[in-house]
């Protein structure tokens, strides 16, 4: 049995409380509930007595609203444990507790607020924490919707070929504990300048591709135990294919992979996983692969 930790923010509307409860019950995992507060108490010029006080009292008040979701969404018999830290920073907190405890993901509610000034929460988490990240958006959750995973199954890395495999496993076990049907994607990427000049045909790419697939496809689908017909390729950009896929099909999750870049390449471009959570509208399964 393993562990989600679950990020509870934005007060009562804090969906990532709901459904990482929801989510931990289905696939009988435990669950560790973590709430932040802040206040720069030292700018009210009144001595440490009292700002130890208000901070109490902070805390307090913090515990008791989360305290409420979670007795609204957990589960009869549900193994659930509750803090409220004190921490202006959220994402040091949560990479350095994720590192020492091998938690099944971190779950999150998403707050698409970066920009080419300022890196949230989120991507942060992306980019540093071990765990897979869980970002649940803020809409509602279609339970009977499918989940998809979302392969490269173009790579030829070792790494990311492993990684592929554990999406799919990841996600084929979420599909079955929740009882939906699952979805496989994979985006067959045309390079854009070269159609462009007409040197290569779209088209003709993307079957002869296709065939270049069908190997690591059938070792996927052997593995898993799913049928080839079930994986399903689509020609343009990843982020653009997974998006409209997963809108066509409403799914509730889509499970995918993510690489971090760094420095400022990674704060100009992001990866795909932020792309796609910049569009899309529903659940994100974010896992790395391994070191």
């Amino acid at each position: 049995m393993g562990k989600l930790l679950i990020i509870a923010d934005k007060g009562d509307t804090c969906v990532a409380t709901s459904r990482g409860l929801q989510l931990a019950a289905k696939l009988g995992h435990s669950a560790e509930v973590v709430a932040f507060t802040y206040a720069p108490l030292g700018k009210l010029g009144t001595d440490k007595a009292a700002q130890s006080k208000m901070r109490q009292q902070v805390l307090d008040r913090r515990r008791e609203q989360v305290q409420a979701r979670i007795d609204r969404f957990a589960q009869p018999g549900q193994k659930i444990a509750f803090k409220v830290v004190w921490m202006k920073d959220i994402h040091s907190w949560i990479v350095k507790r994720a590192t020492s405890v091998p938690f099944y993901a971190v779950v999150k509610t998403n707050h698409d607020s970066g920009s080419m000034t300022y890196t949230s929460t989120d991507w942060h988490l992306l980019r540093a924490c071990p765990a897979p990240i869980l970002i649940t958006a803020e809409n509602k959750w279609h339970r009977t919707k499918p989940v998809m995973a979302a392969l490269d199954l173009d790579t030829t890395r070792k790494s990311k070929q492993k990684l592929n495999s554990t999406i799919l496993g990841e996600a084929k076990a979420i599909a079955e504990a929740l009882g939906v049907e699952l979805k496989i994607i994979s985006a067959i990427e045309v390079p854009t300048l070269l159609a462009d000049l007409d040197l290569v045909d779209p088209l003709t790419y993307a079957k002869e591709h296709r065939e270049k697939l069908l190997p690591h496809l059938k070792a996927l689908a052997k593995a898993h135990d799913v049928p080839e017909k079930d994986f399903v390729t689509k020609r343009g950009p990843v982020d653009r294919v997974i998006t409209s896929q997963a809108a066509k099909v409403r799914a509730q999750l889509v499970v995918m992979g993510t690489v971090a870049r760094q420095g400022l390449k990674a704060k100009l471009i992001g990866n795909t996983a932020e792309s796609v959570l910049h569009h899309l509208r529903t659940d994100v399964l974010a896992m790395k692969p391994d070191p």
